[in-house]
């Protein structure tokens, strides 16, 4: 049985070891080795993979649908080694990094549970170094956006940023200091999931009210189709572009009509975006970003989503009037900034992979000159 004496040695060294990799990655992209590496974006409909250099230019990417998420967790690692396996036909890949829809543990090995993906506690960065041969780094996708407008997006220059991720729900992301923030277990950044309404809509986490339920492409899609059940007058000409078929509502078909002038369309990207004001507000009294940074899907409508959202933050930021005020700025890098992020986040572990390397040509010269002895 261990005694606590070794129980805080233990976590002594951890934290040790946790605060080193943070130094490390605060520096890695001005002392990273400038290789080629492969970042892979994994959500519940597709994976990509991406040939990403130094400068954050993608020089090749595959896509592919995820894997059905009632298989076996095999199934996607194989989907994942036949996209790098095929890139690597035609680049020198040094090190690949995962972004992953899920919470990822502390030391980036682990996805401890993955919502549209049959992962639990899955050792994936392991399971896939070693069938791949070259080193592995997992993360949240949200982290690896957030890292990747950072490095070469709209958060360029910002020390401290908080990413918000508007898709199907709300992820996020926290860089302090130019280190990503992962919390004490990795799950730092689950925005979406603080309650905003008590007794609100129910949410998938289980709990009702949270944060996603009103900012979300799920959000704007479910009063839409709200509106369009009900036969509002006000929603005519979305349920003629849909035939009457409410089903096929979307978030894109709402956007946009809201950008050909359609009234109800945009007063719902408007109170998406109030809420969307609303929570970061919130966001601000608690880590007091320079700024926020926008991503997902639905930052797609722009300033018919981001314009309210402003006017909401300014008008619920706590001490407004008294204090400098964080930007909020639309992603630069789109539907890649996860791809982009995890692959710069993987130079760090492609010094592994170069030294090893090294050594082996370093033994075969021994031996060659050996040989002619």
């Amino acid at each position: 049985m261990s005694t606590y004496r070794e129980l805080a040695h233990r976590g002594s060294a951890r934290a040790t070891v946790l605060r080193t990799i943070g130094t490390r990655e605060r520096r890695s992209h001005l002392t990273a080795p400038r290789v080629p590496t492969v970042g892979i974006d994994i959500g519940g409909t597709k994976v990509a993979a991406g040939v990403v250099d130094a400068d954050g230019n993608i020089l090749e990417q595959l896509r592919t649908e995820t894997p059905d998420k009632s298989k076996s967790p095999k199934v996607v690692e194989d989907t994942i080694v036949e996209l790098v396996l095929d890139l690597s036909d035609r680049h020198d890949v040094h090190a690949v990094g995962i972004g992953a829809a899920g919470w990822v543990d502390a030391d980036r090995s682990r996805v401890l549970f993955a919502p549209h993906l049959s992962w639990r506690d899955e050792p994936l960065r392991d399971a896939l170094a070693a069938r791949l041969a070259v080193p592995v780094l997992v993360d949240n996708d949200a982290n690896s956006a957030a890292w990747a407008e950072w490095r070469f997006g709209a958060g360029r220059d910002e020390e401290d940023l908080v990413m918000i991720t508007l898709g199907t729900g709300i992820g996020g992301a926290i860089l302090e200091d130019g280190q990503v923030k992962r919390g004490r277990f990795g799950v730092a950044g689950e925005f979406g999931h603080m309650q905003v309404v008590p007794g609100g809509h129910r949410c998938p986490c289980g709990n009702r009210g949270c944060w996603e339920q009103y900012s979300s492409g799920n959000a704007l899609v479910r009063e839409a189709r709200e509106l369009a059940a009900a036969d509002s007058p006000v929603a005519y000409e979305l349920i003629k572009q849909v035939n009457g078929n409410i089903s096929e509502i979307t978030g894109p078909l709402i956007t946009e009509l809201a950008r050909k002038g359609d009234p109800m369309c945009i007063e719902l990207l408007q109170d998406i975006g109030q809420w969307l004001g609303i929570g970061i507000a919130n966001l601000a009294a608690a880590l007091d970003p320079a700024c926020f940074v926008i991503g997902g899907g639905v930052s797609a409508a722009d300033d018919l989503l981001i314009g309210p959202a402003r006017e909401a933050f300014r008008r619920n930021l706590t001490g407004r009037g008294y204090r400098p005020e964080a930007r909020i700025l639309k992603a630069e890098l789109g539907n890649e900034a996860g791809l982009v992020g995890a692959a710069d986040l993987a130079r760090l572990v492609a010094r592994r992979f170069r030294r090893a390397n090294r050594r082996r040509v370093e033994r075969y010269e021994r031996y060659a000159q050996a040989g002619r002895r």
